[in-house]
């Protein structure tokens, strides 16, 4: 597809207003390298490319590693690869992503619930919301790619 528009040319402002739910989440105590990862798969079940590009740079200058990255679309069947903690974030954040496919599942929130404390919940439903705004945006107007990998 080619790119309908370019949301920051049209309206700037719009990047501080969602971004602001990023500052947010960035104060809190999940951590980068969990929010990348939240990132990459609300973004891999979006399709938004430019978004996984950024948040798989992102995951690495947190300290992910690239094997942990390649395997996040499959984080069920990867093991012990991935946390409790992070096994539960990526699952709420495959819930929430596809509300509409049954909403988020008692066991799921149970799992968040185990693993998170009511304020990092708070953040982590930010965090995932804020994505997937996001992810919306970016792919409705076609955001291309830059010629080089996204560079934080």
């Amino acid at each position: 597809m080619q790119q309908r528009m370019s949301i920051r040319d049209v309206d700037p402002d719009v990047y501080r207003a969602i971004g602001g739910l990023n500052g947010y989440v960035a104060k809190g105590t999940l951590g980068s390298a969990l929010c990348a990862l939240v990132d990459i798969r609300a973004s891999q079940i979006n399709r938004c490319a430019w978004c996984l590009d950024m948040h798989a740079e992102e995951a690495r200058q947190a300290g992910v590693e690239q094997r942990k990255i390649d395997l996040v679309a499959a984080w069920h069947e990867a093991g012990q690869m991935f946390t409790e903690r992070e096994r539960a974030a990526l699952a709420l954040t495959e819930a929430v992503t596809l509300i509409a496919d049954g909403g988020v599942p008692d066991d799921v929130w149970a799992a968040v619930r185990a693993e998170f404390d009511d304020k990092e919940i708070v953040q982590l439903l930010v965090a995932i919301g804020a994505i997937n705004v996001w992810n919306r945006v970016n792919v409705t107007v076609g955001t291309e790619l830059g010629p080089e990998p996204y560079r934080a």
